[in-house]
């Protein structure tokens, strides 16, 4: 019985060794990629197209449904906080937008959008 608990407890072990071996030799460097961005490069992005889904002035925030995104991001529809509130008096559901995300916050907050005509 001894036996069995001894071999259950190095299995175990072994493999707790084995997982941080390979995280140590993964390459993590470009997660925080878009993070590290400054805020020039941040301006100069690329302006990805989306559609505008709901808008919320209470919140300031507006529902986007866009393509796959230069960043890597999938084809979604997800919700931003907008710099500008009075942005969303500009915005109408249905309309097609080009717009840009802050990377500092991970891409969440639409710093600029032109329409789309």
């Amino acid at each position: 019985m001894t036996l069995r608990i001894h071999s259950h407890l190095i299995i175990a072990l072994a493999s707790i060794g084995f997982s941080a071996a390979s995280m140590a030799q993964m390459d993590h460097s470009n997660h925080a990629a878009m993070a590290a961005k400054p805020a020039s490069v941040a301006a100069n992005s690329a302006l990805e197209e989306a559609v505008v889904k709901k808008i919320d002035k209470p919140a300031g925030k507006v529902a986007l449904a866009h393509g796959a995104q230069s960043n890597g991001m999938p084809a979604m529809t997800m919700v931003y906080h907008v710099k500008d509130a009075a942005w969303l008096d500009k915005l109408q559901v249905g309309q097609k937008i080009r717009f840009a995300t802050d990377p500092a916050d991970g891409g969440m907050t639409v710093t600029r959008f032109e329409l789309v005509k």
